[in-house]
């Protein structure tokens, strides 16, 4: 894939994303178009379909929802509204419980959760640009998740809005969710694959 022509400001917008071609992932964060390809490998499959369980029968009959990639999130900064947003991630997966920002083409504002899972050459940019954008929009719990590793980093805003150190756990560990009460995911299971 080659990278979209530059609109005016030379920064990148929601609008502008929304008329790149249909069969490319794209995400923007702070106006940087940043491509999603290559598609995840098996290993970053199974850890999804394994949360997907998890998340997915705990969420049953519950207020919140769960959402996976593709699926566009927006984040519009104080001075930018939908559309003008300039950043707009496609986050692994995502537990929305505000309904109201659900429009039918994905989430304005933040999730509840976001979990991201890394690869070799999107570590950097979940470690940093995405970290810094999430605690930027506000999402309570922002999941980290390596896979080569076998390591989960559990980022909390705390009551200045911002994230401390991570809470780092691994396949031994059972991690209680803390913006879902009573949802204690087993990581023995999620990195059963690997």
């Amino acid at each position: 894939m080659v990278e979209p022509l530059r609109n005016e400001s030379g920064r990148y917008i929601y609008a502008d994303l929304i008329t790149w071609p249909a069969n490319e992932r794209w995400e923007i964060i702070d106006g940087v178009a940043y491509d999603m390809t290559p598609a995840p490998n098996q290993q970053h499959q199974d850890i999804v379909i394994e949360l997907i369980l998890e998340f997915g029968l705990f969420l049953r009959n519950h207020p919140c929802r769960l959402y996976t990639a593709p699926f566009d999130v927006r984040l519009p900064k104080p001075t930018e509204d939908d559309m003008t947003a300039s950043t707009v991630v496609q986050p692994d997966l995502m537990v929305v419980c505000d309904r109201e920002k659900l429009d039918g083409k994905g989430v304005v504002g933040s999730p509840t959760l976001v979990v991201e899972i890394t690869s070799p050459s999107t570590a950097a940019k979940d470690l940093r640009e995405k970290r810094i954008a999430y605690e930027r929009a506000g999402v309570p719990e922002y999941w980290i998740i390596s896979p080569s590793d076998k390591t989960l980093q559990v980022f909390t805003l705390d009551a200045q809005g911002r994230y401390g150190a991570p809470a780092v756990y691994t396949p031994d560990d059972k991690v209680v969710v803390g913006v879902l009460p009573g949802l204690v995911i087993d990581l023995a299971l999620v990195f059963a694959e690997q």
